[in-house]
């Protein structure tokens, strides 16, 4: 287990959802809002596969469903938030669509997916960064080309933390309501690593109790990750931001 899978297991995955905003069926047609404009939508004929790396409790991979794709391999490190995406998918009527699958990214697609045989592989929500390191990101990203058909698209959203916050702009609000307050803070370790420091503030109807962890994430620029998805052979068909500040890179196989 590392330090990401520790931290979310004790601290963040009984209020994931929670952090997303609440509503993961308004976050999931948010999410099929963006693959449309990327093009990611399935035709009925296809019978299209595809693989959500680091899916959570699911927005990534309902929104897939709602698209059209016939059958999804969600992969994640928790247990309970795949067991909360099982649930959705169930609500949703799409349990024989996802595949629920309790794995670290490194080294999954291989035994998922033969080469050449995925519409679409997503990892979203700031996961990439979540990898040991640089030499595990290239690594991903040739297996995706790999899995990739041709046309097939890989969708990554995260966070360029590589340019400095002054110290006053460490303090980050994730959200906050009347029984829960989530605030992190980031401790710059070196050019390649920053530490998230998570502060997780909890109303238990007398006081206010306090969850803390921390666990770091890589320093990923969008120059750097746009050069090693060229490398493998991917074309990079889309790079900028969105409303919430995630960096979304969509490439595709030529």
């Amino acid at each position: 287990m590392t330090a990401v899978d520790d931290h979310y297991d004790r601290l963040l995955a009984e209020h994931y959802t929670w952090m997303l905003g609440g509503d993961i069926d308004r976050v999931a047609n948010t999410q099929a809002d963006l693959f449309r404009r990327l093009g990611l939508a399935a035709r009925p004929s296809d019978r299209a596969s595809a693989v959500d790396l680091g899916c959570g409790s699911g927005a990534q991979t309902l929104a897939l469903a709602h698209l059209g794709y016939e059958s999804i391999a969600a992969v994640d490190t928790s247990a309970a938030l795949l067991d909360e995406l099982t649930e959705n998918a169930k609500r949703l009527g799409y349990e024989s669509v996802v595949q629920p699958t309790h794995r670290d990214l490194r080294g999954v697609l291989p035994d998922l997916a033969t080469a050449g045989s995925l519409a679409a592989v997503v990892c979203m929500g700031d996961t990439l960064p979540h990898l040991p390191g640089r030499a595990d990101v290239v690594g991903l990203i040739a297996d995706v080309a790999e899995a990739l058909q041709t046309g097939g698209s890989f969708v990554v959203t995260y966070r360029d933390q590589t340019v400095e916050l002054p110290a006053s702009n460490r303090f980050i609000p994730v959200r906050g309501t009347a029984d829960r307050i989530l605030t992190c803070f980031l401790d710059y370790v070196d050019e390649d690593t920053v530490l998230v420091h998570d502060l997780l503030h909890t109303w238990d109807g007398c006081g206010w109790n306090l969850m803390n962890g921390s666990y770091p994430k890589l320093r990923l620029s969008y120059q750097w990750l746009t050069e090693k998805c060229r490398a493998a052979g991917l074309d990079v068909h889309h790079d900028d931001n969105s409303p919430c500040g995630m960096q979304i890179l969509h490439a595709v196989k030529p």
